[in-house]
């Protein structure tokens, strides 16, 4: 079966009207449903739509439903951390523009608090906003009016990104490795120096050097390194590495102009040239 839906949003003096064309199976589609796993079935990914506007937050129930998710809503920042602190949660789509708090900062004190994947959902569309997103912890972005398709096609792609970390992480894989005067704490996201100190790094730094690191000796194109910290769409924000590489390299190297660990490679990249030991 399938359902057309109409609804619309209003943002400042403009309405915008969605036709929304989607299955209402509970099979939902490429891992939301729940699967059966010797005869038990296995939890559906559960999202959290973070929106003040309720057209809009009804919109995207329904997109996400219709997809096989379940569903939890939150009006305000409050509600959200609340139902984060309470409810088992794999992703969270959030509106930038909230009435009572601003979604940079909130998507900020959510990732203090959770690894939860974060998708901004806003009308403002400028690179800064999207840059900035990203390096306080967002996974991807998504600019007012949206494909409903293509809402899913991201969520999609970040919860599968999440999904391959997880099952990629071996057992035998070192939580901790060291490099000069650094250890590096995958599952405690800490970079500590030889007196123990942590040396404080944003969301998009550590998830920058966690790819050096795990990559040690490779060549990695921005492209790559813009999946690693979270970005999809690749031509704005390849800028935004460099500027991370860089302020990465004013905190680890004792000469950033200089540097002994990430080396830039012209034309192709980044390598990551420090020896690793365990710690």
């Amino acid at each position: 079966m399938a359902a057309n839906v109409k609804t619309r949003y209003s943002q400042g003096n403009a309405t915008t009207r969605f036709g929304v064309f989607l299955p209402t199976s509970s099979q939902g589609q490429d891992g939301a449903a729940a699967r059966t796993t010797g005869g038990q079935s296995a939890r559906r990914s559960r999202i959290c739509i973070v929106e003040d506007d309720d057209n809009m937050r009804r919109l995207l129930r329904t997109i996400f439903e219709g997809a096989g998710y379940a569903v939890a809503e939150a009006a305000t920042g409050t509600a959200a951390l609340k139902i984060l602190s309470v409810q088992p949660i794999d992703l969270v789509t959030l509106d930038l523009t909230l009435r009572d708090e601003d979604g940079l900062a909130l998507a900020g004190q959510i990732r203090a608090v959770s690894d939860v994947a974060i998708i901004m959902v806003t009308a403002r569309a400028e690179d800064i906003d999207r840059i900035v997103g990203l390096e306080v912890g967002a996974d991807d972005y998504i600019v007012k009016p949206f494909n409903p398709r293509e809402v899913v096609a991201r969520v999609k792609a970040v919860l599968r990104r999440i999904n391959r970390i997880s099952r990629t992480s071996r057992p035998e894989q070192r939580d901790r490795q060291a490099f000069g005067d650094w250890t590096i704490d995958f599952e405690g996201h800490e970079l500590r120096d030889s007196n123990g100190t942590v040396c404080p790094l944003t969301t998009a730094e550590f998830r920058l050097l966690e790819a050096f690191v795990r990559h040690a000796g490779r060549v990695l194109s921005r492209d790559f390194l813009i999946d690693a910290i979270g970005g999809i769409d690749a031509e704005p924000l390849e800028r935004s590495v460099d500027t991370t590489v860089s302020r990465l390299r004013r905190k680890i190297e004792r000469q950033a102009a200089a540097p002994d660990f990430i080396k830039t490679v012209r034309g192709a990249g980044y390598r990551f040239t420090g020896h690793l030991t365990a710690a």
